[in-house]
């Protein structure tokens, strides 16, 4: 099939790499360079290094605004057979969605999770499974009929960061099947069911909190939810401490303080309803990620400190 890809984020590099393996792709439209890092240099999205360091010919456009008259005239030229949109980060107005089948890979079971995050609030919200699905691209946001799905059991060990990756070199297996069902005329539309649909909003750094008078599933949700951005921040000796990755544990209930560490080699940590959690990862200030126990040496960390939460 003769393809333009639409995208921005690494989310989409493993169905592009498919794509590019299987089909023809004319065009590349990603976001244009943005400054990035503390000394502001622009840098290019993920999708735009991986077409530069190619050579078949894909061409890459970089607009600041997709919809203008002279770019949508130019990819209608194109004749593609289907456009594919992943994590591109702009609307595409009804011009562009006239023409050759548009369609889009979220990572969420739709109706469940429509919006910027829904790998993240499938995590907080304690879902079992997750997935993706292919949808037509319409007017509002991720409504389109459903064209495809594929399913994932979410592993509690797992952050939002994990969870993505693996989503990811999923979607491009589920979308190499629908592009093929869309090429030989047997694929199926199914709309969504409206009374399902959960929302799933762009996360922000006012969510990096943590209350650990929470049990201690809910605060592993909360940590693994933000995992790796924005991260929970609690505060350990007056200085910031993030939580990157913990686990639940089976610790005998104790009547601690929430908060108040344990076990400080291990990383135990009192939450409420007399449960525990075990911190695994964590990134001091100005500091690379470690474990626990090379953060707890190095700290000279004690049993009876407290990590201090709480909500905002």
């Amino acid at each position: 099939m003769r393809l333009v890809f639409f995208g921005s984020g690494s989310f989409g590099l493993p169905s592009l790499e498919r794509m590019a393996a299987e089909h023809r792709i004319l065009a590349v439209v990603t976001q244009p360079d943005r400054r990035a890092g503390r000394g502001g240099r622009l840098t290019p999205t993920s999708i735009a290094d991986w077409v530069r360091a190619r050579s078949d010919g894909a061409e890459l456009l970089t607009p600041g605004d997709v919809n203008e008259s002279g770019l949508v005239a130019h990819l209608q030229d194109l004749e593609a057979d289907a456009r594919v949109v992943i994590a591109y980060g702009q609307k595409l107005g009804p011009d562009l969605l006239t023409g050759p089948p548009t369609i889009n890979l979220h990572a969420s079971l739709l109706p469940r999770w429509r919006g910027a995050a829904p790998i993240n609030h499938a995590i907080l919200a304690g879902d079992a499974e997750t997935g993706n699905s292919v949808i037509d691209v319409v007017d509002r946001m991720d409504a389109g009929a459903i064209l495809g799905q594929s399913r994932r059991a979410i592993d509690p060990t797992l952050t939002a960061g994990q969870l993505h990756d693996l989503l990811a070199q999923d979607g491009a297996a589920l979308l190499a099947q629908v592009l093929a069902r869309i090429a030989d005329g047997t694929v199926t539309r199914t709309p969504q069911n409206e009374a399902l649909v959960t929302r799933a909003p762009k996360l922000s750094r006012t969510d990096a909190w943590i209350d650990f008078a929470d049990d201690a599933g809910a605060c592993r949700r909360r940590v693994h939810w933000l995992a790796p951005w924005p991260g929970v921040s609690v505060s350990f000796r007056g200085r910031g401490l993030k939580l990157l990755r913990v686990q639940e544990t089976t610790a005998p209930a104790h009547e601690e303080e929430p908060g108040r560490i344990i076990d400080a080699l291990e990383g135990t940590v009192q939450c409420g309803q007399a449960t525990s959690l075990r911190v695994l990862e964590v990134q001091p200030e100005a500091r690379k990620a470690m474990t626990w126990r090379q953060f707890a040496i190095g700290q000279r960390v004690e049993a009876g400190e407290r990590l201090i939460g709480g909500r905002p």
